[in-house]
């Protein structure tokens, strides 16, 4: 997931997995995977830096830990 900001200064959190691309006309749109468009204040540059983020660090973070179930 990643913090992304509307237009209009609406934070929001993306699945960064939904991204199909992104492009700048000059505002920022971040086509996702279900043909949904999004305007963001963040650069092509930042949306894909994140994401890229993201992906590099899915993987490292370690499971949680088993909870026991005895008393």
């Amino acid at each position: 997931m990643i913090r992304l900001t509307r237009l209009d200064g609406e934070p929001f959190v993306l699945n960064a997995e939904l991204i199909k691309y992104v492009e700048s006309r000059p505002d920022t749109f971040v086509t996702l995977t279900t043909g949904d468009r999004l305007v963001v204040q963040q650069t092509p540059d930042e949306v894909v830096r994140r994401a890229v983020e993201y992906q590099q660090h899915k993987l490292l973070l370690p499971a949680a830990p088993a909870r026991s179930t005895q008393n």
